[in-house]
């Protein structure tokens, strides 16, 4: 995709190959899913093959989300199993009786059946459109070029010698299975290789390859997982794919990317069979191979003096070679095949001019509103001095593009009510209104005020937020004491929550003379998120920093601290697209994190600590609960608790999904 979209642009074609790349990687987890399930055959022989495939992506689905470690090495185990196996089947093939003939690969002394050389070479079209995605996944050895000493004669030499070990196990392995039962006996078989090896080295032998069968089934199910996730999350995080595939959870995974690659892998799981699948792996790969050589012979004429470490024999013949090959292998696919990837080439075609159209309406959307059409609202609280609220509240929508402020005041329904109330109310209201106008002049914000009538608090914000809502951020003074004057202003805040309407930001004040040094502490929960984008937003304006923290804990897990600062880079990165040059990212460890925060709040003198609200405690006691009351009341300085609207059962769903903050 990076080569295509370097040729030709950010477009329709570079959208299409990194898509079919991931999908065909999705194709081939079914694949081998079912591989694994026919190999499980040859020991149960009445086992489901479907539902055994489609346990099989669940289970690997499951070990991705939850990040289980070391799968490397058990991938690089699982190889050597599996050469172990072919050896054992070569050499048992060949020299064992009844195994490997002559007379029964070539009958009637040819290998064709056809005497037809047109008809032949049709086959082996064929063949290579089944078999090709066997042989992918070389190229991405090429990923590892930092690593590796002398990259340019390096990295070609390891994929040439893999591709020909693997090539001679191959031909070798066919050779023996078609030598020792005839064609016309395997055709069809799901099991060919169980079959053969039981006629000359039946008992061990077959136990052998059936291991083999399903450690080079689940290899392959991990690998194409993988490859598939992680090339739907680069995807999402470009801007190709939607946003949401992006997230990653606590031990640093795309989960969502995972469950969407498990579903659609167990949906065409339900096909079950291997040469539609294989077709299909094929064609997608193949497509995307077409595009990649062509996109080769643009750069070379796009850049002709770019130095490039790695060397094409023969250019430009190898490229136009390889993709005319590519086209001719395609056309040779089974129909059906075909005709589903032209649907999902057709699919993502559409999602992709959609997604343009969408995007060109929201800017043209953004272009049309008149200057302050978001708010930033700030709803009027009695006997609270708001002063910080104020300025923080400025420094906010100075922050944010076409955003002015307003002070939402809510007053009684109830006339009588009202009238008793006025007086006090707007002497209040006066007060603050002039603290107001103090910071949104000196900020350059838009401001106005509004009031509304409401039996209560929540319900007049909630009221006004459905009228319009472009409300980016509600924002509350904390309300200290739970005093009769006070418990309606916690109520409020908690049915504005429970609303999921719209994000809100409640300051515990303890003076905000600048906003220059700000602490932030990611644990990578979904709240933290905006905390990271409203941090970035107001470092920049001011001109001040943010420091990001992770703090991990002692629990006997081990997680290194390359590990957690990988983590915490990958959460900064997603959310904001870079590292700023204001930004510092640091890990701690502590069995106290709450207390570690607050600590360092202390040691480093901080203007404001912004936290995304934390969902592992019960708030019923303090508002966001216990985690964030620690924070808020060791810090020396202000705390912003920061909670991103969602609605109840999408928050219940979330965090069955996570288990995080």
């Amino acid at each position: 995709m990076t080569y295509v979209r370097e040729a030709w642009g950010k477009g329709l074609i570079s959208f299409l190959v990194g898509s079919m790349d991931s999908i065909s990687s999705t194709f081939y987890t079914a694949l081998s899913a079912v591989g694994f399930a026919y190999s499980l055959s040859v020991f149960i022989p009445s086992i489901p093959i479907v539902p055994v495939a489609i346990a099989a992506i669940l289970v690997f689905a499951l070990l991705n989300i939850i990040g289980v470690s070391n799968v490397g090495n058990a991938q690089l185990i699982m190889g050597a199993i599996l050469i172990f196996a072919f050896a054992v089947y070569i050499i048992t093939g060949f020299t064992m009786p009844h195994g490997f003939s002559p007379h029964t690969l070539f009958p009637n002394g040819r290998l064709f059946p056809s005497t037809n050389a047109v008809t032949n070479i049709g086959i082996i079209l064929r063949t290579i459109a089944l078999i090709y995605a066997a042989y992918v996944g070389f190229e991405v050895i090429a990923d590892d070029a930092e690593e590796v000493k002398n990259p340019s004669k390096n990295i070609p030499l390891a994929i040439i010698i893999s591709l020909v070990i693997i090539m001679l196990i191959y031909t070798l392995t066919v050779t023996v299975a078609l030598g020792t039962l005839p064609a016309d006996q395997l055709a069809g078989k799901a099991t060919a290789l169980s079959m053969t090896i039981e006629k000359f080295f039946p008992g061990p032998g077959v136990v052998i390859i059936a291991i083999a069968g399903m450690v080079g089934a689940l290899t392959s199910i991990n690998s194409s997982m993988l490859s598939a996730t992680r090339e739907t999350f680069t995807l999402s995080r470009d801007g190709a794919w939607p946003l949401v595939l992006s997230r990653l959870n606590r031990v640093r995974v795309p989960f969502m990317a995972i469950i969407l690659i498990g579903v659609i892998s167990t949906l065409i799981t339900v096909f079950g069979a291997v040469d539609f699948l294989s077709y299909i792996t094929s064609a997608g790969y193949l497509f995307v191979l077409f595009l990649s050589n062509l996109a080769m012979i643009q750069l070379r004429r796009k850049y002709p003096s770019l130095h490039r470490p790695f060397k094409v024999p023969l250019f430009p013949l190898t490229p136009v070679v390889a993709s005319l090959t590519c086209l001719v292998i395609i056309a040779f696919s089974d129909w059906k095949a075909l005709a589903f990837t032209a649907a999902i080439l057709g699919l993502f075609t559409i999602y992709y001019y959609i997604r343009v159209g969408i995007e060109s309406w929201r800017e043209a959307h953004k272009r049309s509103l008149s200057p302050g059409r978001y708010r930033l609202m700030v709803p009027y609280q009695p006997h609270n001095n708001q002063n910080s609220l104020m300025k923080l509240g400025a420094s906010l929508a100075e922050s944010q593009s076409d955003t002015n402020m307003c002070i939402l005041r809510v007053v009684p329904r109830d006339p009588e009510a009202a009238g008793r109330l006025v007086a006090d109310i707007q002497k209040d209201h006066q007060f603050i209104l002039e603290k107001f106008i103090h910071y949104a002049v000196e900020k350059n914000v838009p401001l106005y005020s509004k009031s509304v009538a409401a039996d209560t608090l929540a319900e007049g914000i909630i009221e006004e937020i459905k009228t319009d809502s472009n409300v980016r951020l509600l924002l509350f003074d904390w309300p200290v004491r739970y005093t009769a004057d006070q418990l309606p202003t916690r109520q409020a805040i908690e049915d504005v929550i429970h609303s999921g309407l719209v994000n809100v930001g409640v300051l515990y004040d303890k003076g905000l003379p600048e906003l220059k040094e700000i602490l932030l502490p990611v644990g990578g929960g979904f709240h933290s998120r905006l905390a990271i984008r409203l941090a970035n937003q107001l470092s920049l304006m001011a001109g001040g920093n943010v420091d990001y923290v992770h703090i991990t804990q002692p629990d006997g897990k081990e997680e290194s601290y390359e590990d957690s600062m990988a983590f915490l880079q990958e959460v900064v990165l997603t959310e904001i697209g870079n590292i700023p040059a204001n930004a510092t990212l640091q890990v701690y460890e502590s069995e106290d994190p709450a207390g570690m925060i607050a600590q360092k709040a202390a040691e480093l003198d901080y203007d404001l600590v912004i936290i995304g609200s934390y969902e592992g405690d019960d708030p019923s006691q303090e508002l966001f609960g216990n985690f964030v009351a620690k924070v808020r009341n060791a810090a020396p300085c202000s705390t912003l608790v920061i909670r991103q609207h969602e609605s109840q059962a999408s928050s219940w769903l979330r965090r069955q999904l996570k288990g995080s903050r």
